[in-house]
């Protein structure tokens, strides 16, 4: 008998890859009843980190998806998803059908339910305020429509800043002239507006599209976010600027609008 003492095996820890005599070593061979490792059936939930580094931790598929869609301001394609977790196409397809399940109270849950009245369908999950929905393509969360009302009215109240005139005044510009420099539009409102279109485009309601093939200038434009909140489906329903200005179409050549 050796005088050494044996090692603790911690769980989960790698064993050595040689054969250990017991008695050699100390260590008395465990009872028949000792609890064995468990195979776990079903599909692996889990995926490597992209660079798949040894010692890094591995994270599980379904919120490995769902951290990325939380931050998502697009829809992202399951192509997309599976790139950014390094995993196929048909396991990321199959974890946002669970996620879906799961958001929309199909799947079981033991959280407790605040939405029934002891009607027996505590066992099922609990449909959420958000819905994980299929857009142009693509997968992102989304305000359930019952929601929609109370949600909208929320934004207002918290964003009840409005636009100055000195801002609407170029944001109409840009809507109508598009696309346009800042430059361009200075020279139509006679006063320096470089602060006033980046508010605009803080707000997202004006973009960069393209840039001037002479001077090099960014060109600007305006989002599908202005014609949300102007409730049109285009630029063509603006109304015609011509009769609201005193001199007719000086400084817009696009009357059709």
């Amino acid at each position: 008998m050796t005088n050494e003492t044996p090692q603790r095996v911690e769980v989960g820890a790698e064993r050595p890859s040689r054969n250990l005599d017991a008695a050699d070593e100390g260590f008395e061979t465990p009872p028949s009843s000792a609890p064995q490792p468990t195979d776990h059936a079903g599909p692996e939930l889990s995926v490597a980190t992209p660079l798949d580094v040894p010692g890094q931790p591995r994270l599980d598929l379904d919120r490995a998806l769902e951290a990325i869609l939380f931050i998502a301001d697009e829809p992202q394609s399951v192509v997309h998803l599976a790139a950014a977790v390094a995993r196929p196409v048909a396991e990321v397809r199959a974890s946002i059908a669970r996620l879906k399940a799961d958001y929309d109270g199909d799947g079981p849950s033991g959280e407790p339910r605040t939405d029934t009245a002891g009607d027996g369908s505590e066992a099922r999950g609990i449909r959420r305020g958000f819905e994980l929905r299929e857009v142009g393509g693509g997968w992102r969360f989304y305000v359930r429509a019952e929601y929609d009302a109370l949600v909208a009215d929320f934004v207002i109240t918290q964003s009840s800043t409005k636009l100055s005139q000195a801002a609407l005044e170029t944001l109409s510009v840009i809507a109508y002239k598009q696309p346009i420099s800042r430059s361009q539009v200075a020279s139509i409102r006679a006063v320096n507006v470089d602060s006033v279109v980046r508010t605009l485009l803080g707000r997202g309601l004006v973009t960069e599209v393209s840039t001037d093939p002479e001077t090099g200038a960014i060109l600007y434009g305006t989002t599908d976010l202005l014609l949300t909140n102007l409730g049109i489906n285009s630029l063509d329903e603006l109304p015609h600027i011509s009769p609201l200005l005193d001199d007719g179409q000086e400084g817009f050549d696009l009357d059709h609008r």
